[in-house]
């Protein structure tokens, strides 16, 4: 499980193509601290394994479902990539419930700066408008925000200097994809209320 707090801004060092998948290496020296064969580490967004890692780079293979579904497939050596490691049992919930599987994926609309933030205008898939509301939490990229305003195709968030410093949300431009996973407790409920509606029906 992540929380969505990005630890550091990572980079792709090396691309391999390969039948079905692809194969990333990537620049990380916070998050491979430690790390070994197995681990998972979320890269925008989306949780990969750690197949190899040598001084403060890893590698990680990428499958054609995690391609197609995601981002990702648009990466290339030298993009800059949002890392974070998973949470430990203990440690403070700093974003909210993130699982590093990617619904779906969004471009970038819309950047309207201020003096102290940034507005971004996000477009959303139909099939994940129902999730998203109102000063709820989406993940974008892998990062943990607040909904400002939920439209039918569309949300914007509001970002902060340090949210623009230290993540890719600070260099995105109108056009560029981002990974986006719904608030997880949200498709639950729906499942949950959904299967109650399908047996008082059942009963009657």
């Amino acid at each position: 499980m992540f929380t969505g707090i990005v630890e550091e801004l990572g980079e792709i060092t090396a691309v391999e193509t390969l039948d079905d998948a692809c194969r990333f290496r990537l620049r990380g020296p916070v998050v491979t601290q430690g790390a070994k064969h197995g681990d998972s580490i979320a890269v925008n967004g989306v949780c990969l394994t750690v197949v190899d890692h040598e001084g403060d780079e890893f590698t990680a293979d990428v499958m054609a479902e995690t391609l197609n579904r995601s981002s990702l497939g648009a990466l290339a050596v030298g993009s800059r990539v949002n890392l974070e490691r998973p949470t430990a049992v203990g440690d403070r919930l700093g974003g909210h419930i993130v699982q590093g599987h990617v619904d779906g994926t969004g471009e970038i609309l819309d950047r309207t700066p201020s003096e102290h933030w940034e507005i971004v205008k996000i477009s959303l898939p139909a099939e994940l408008g129902r999730y998203v509301v109102e000063k709820g939490s989406i993940t974008v990229d892998g990062i943990s925000l607040t909904v400002v305003d939920a439209g039918r195709d569309h949300f914007t968030v509001s970002l902060i200097p340090t949210t623009l410093a230290l993540t890719t949300l600070g260099i995105k431009k109108p056009g560029d994809p981002v990974n986006l996973e719904v608030d997880v407790i949200a498709k639950y409920v729906e499942r949950m209320l959904g299967d109650r509606v399908a047996g008082e029906g059942v009963t009657r």
